[in-house]
């Protein structure tokens, strides 16, 4: 397991067609999605993409760089705090906080920023790495 303090990032631009690749695989249609009308009518002022395309990002990280291949999410508590929009650029981060003393477990604060700044999930996490060399 990576030491304590270390951390990852990864960033990218929501698409619209993101919200139409989810739906596909979730069926998750809520009109919060894709009725510009109705989103602009809520709080949110305007179509925002699902909470799943939002944390997936930390999925990503997760299994690509920090703990890396073979890590898979035990438990996750996050709190999604901002909307993200199609065309919001979203930035996740990761930090090793804790790592077991014996298992391939560690514990990850999660947070997801968009590029004004603003923290749209933070939490954290609890991972196990499989050792793939076993």
């Amino acid at each position: 397991m990576p030491p304590v303090g270390a951390t990852a990032r990864r960033t990218r631009t929501v698409r619209r067609e993101d919200i139409e690749l989810f739906t596909e695989i979730t069926g998750d249609r809520n009109p919060l999605h894709y009725d510009d009308d109705l989103a602009s009518r809520s709080r949110f002022g305007g179509i925002i993409v699902q909470g799943g395309v939002t944390s997936g990002l930390l999925n990503a990280v997760v299994a690509e760089e920090l703990p890396g291949p073979g890590s898979v999410f035990l438990r996750v508590s996050w709190e999604f705090l901002a909307p993200v929009r199609p065309g919001d650029e979203i930035t996740a981060e990761v930090e090793v906080m804790e790592v077991h003393e014996t298992k391939p477990v560690a514990r990850l604060r999660t947070t997801i920023t968009r590029s004004d700044g603003t923290v749209v999930l933070d939490g954290d996490a609890h991972v196990f790495r499989v050792d793939l060399t076993a």
